[in-house]
């Protein structure tokens, strides 16, 4: 059985961590090489940076702090937000990233993926889904910039399509939980992880210890992963994975 994975994150804006509740009241929640050096000392499993604000600005990733990150942290490092080619990509593993996450680069243009999955392997290639639960049509719709665009994709459809395209990894995140400390959106991560064969990382809803719990004993989630609860030093990670362990869960 693969060990499950705890994963911090770090969404940026204006060079700093940022912390919101469904996607919106963002607020400062640190400095972002204080915070993923802190992860890295405390046993994570990887490290995501999301520049949340790239792809709205029309501006390419903060590489200069991509760089500083990554020479203070000795553990896988994922980073997204205003990729859109492959030279894009290039510029951030050169700048220490080991995968980079698309999303709204993706939708616009799937054949993307596929490209950087041929160029760059697709264990590199981390397709990022920002979803929420639409009432009217009773699907899981896609949104892009940051949350901000409503589009015609449905979340399960769209990952599968990824995965066929050549995406390594998806990161699933429910906006309808994000920020809210009630859970993660098990029975979306369910259907999805029902579909494919690729692994899901779970992002959204994390409040609790018992809610990795919940997420690695109902669902085949290959890591969850969480912001708020880490920056506010609600759970500390060593404290969550001794919890796990206790919990008789595979972690790393």
């Amino acid at each position: 059985m693969l060990k499950k994975r705890i994963i911090p994150c770090l969404d940026i804006k204006d060079g700093r961590t940022v912390k919101g509740t469904n996607f919106v009241n963002i607020v400062d929640a640190g400095d972002p090489v204080e915070l993923a050096k802190r992860y890295s000392d405390e046993g994570a499993d990887e490290l995501v940076f999301l520049d949340i604000t790239a792809t709205i600005e029309n501006r390419a990733t903060l590489t200069k702090l991509v760089l500083q990150i990554s020479q203070e942290i000795n553990i896988p490092f994922t980073v997204g937000g205003g990729i859109n080619s492959v030279e894009d990509v290039q510029q951030i593993l050169k700048a220490g990233a080991d995968k980079v996450s698309i999303n709204s680069a993706a939708v616009k243009n799937p054949e993307l993926i596929r490209q950087l999955a041929n160029q760059f392997g697709s264990q590199c290639i981390v397709l990022a889904i920002d979803t929420k639960w639409d009432r009217e049509e009773n699907k899981y719709k896609v949104y892009t910039g940051g949350g901000r665009y409503e589009t015609t994709l449905e979340a399960v459809s769209w990952a599968l399509q990824g995965e066929q395209l050549g995406a390594g990894e998806i990161l699933l995140t429910s906006m309808d939980h994000d920020g809210t400390g009630d859970g993660f959106a098990i029975d979306l991560l369910q259907a999805m992880i029902s579909k494919l064969s690729i692994p899901i990382i779970a992002s959204g809803g994390a409040g609790k210890e018992v809610h990795f719990q919940e997420l690695f004993d109902t669902t085949d989630a290959s890591a969850g992963l969480a912001a708020g609860i880490f920056h506010r030093n609600e759970i500390e990670i060593q404290q969550l994975k001794s919890f796990l362990k206790s919990q008789n869960i595979a972690i790393r």
